[in-house]
């Protein structure tokens, strides 16, 4: 999951000098860090919160990441989900029952896209963002700029740490009223998982 989030990072195509020399300093520890860290484990809270809802629903829970081809989610708090993702298939397991979603021709083309020689300038056509950073982390919101992200999200926030560029948080605001923030602590670097680790459902 850690180095998926961190996939998303876009850069907007018009800042200042000295914000663009803070987003090219970022894209390339962004890139560094995916080279170093082939696998991580750690904790996730998220917050949920909508105008519907009459208070914030907080989920609990653990993720393992490998590349950005594996990950598993494990919520255990409200209530408990169960999240695989491996190469080409998806699954999502709540109230006993597991429904498994064939997504690999999409998650290829996404990062065939975003994950080229040009994924820059691709990048930079559909997101403008604004970044800053202070003593701990680098932050960046990101406001789609083309009606493909428009449609889905009002903005995102990506909060990096300083030292190693690992993802501490992530705010998505939905065009469907849902605002969710994850708090991440990755708490295990390229720890070696278990063969079990990602195992998935296949479509029959």
């Amino acid at each position: 999951m850690l180095c998926a989030l961190l996939a998303i990072l876009i850069f907007p195509g018009v800042l200042a000098a000295e914000s663009d020399d803070l987003l090219g300093r970022i894209w390339e520890g962004v890139q560094q860090a995916q080279e170093k860290y082939v696998s991580s484990c750690g904790t996730i809270t998220e917050t949920r919160m909508s105008s519907l809802m009459a208070k914030p629903l907080v989920l609990r829970g653990k993720f393992c990441a490998e590349g950005i081809t594996r990950f598993s989610l494990d919520y255990f708090e409200p209530s408990s989900m169960r999240i695989r993702f491996n190469e080409n298939y998806l699954n999502v397991t709540n109230d006993g029952k597991t429904e498994v979603m064939e997504i690999g021709k999409s998650v290829r083309r996404a990062q065939s896209y975003f994950g080229r020689d040009s994924a820059l300038g691709n990048l930079k056509k559909n997101f403008t963002i604004t970044a800053q950073e202070d003593s701990r982390d680098y932050e960046m919101k990101l406001v789609p700029r083309t009606d493909t992200f428009r449609r889905k999200l009002n903005y995102l926030v990506v909060k990096l740490d300083k030292k190693d560029f690992t993802l501490r948080s992530l705010e998505v605001d939905g065009k469907s009223g849902v605002n969710s923030v994850f708090v991440i602590d990755v708490n295990s670097m390229n720890p070696k998982l278990p063969p079990d680790t990602f195992e998935v459902y296949k479509p029959k």
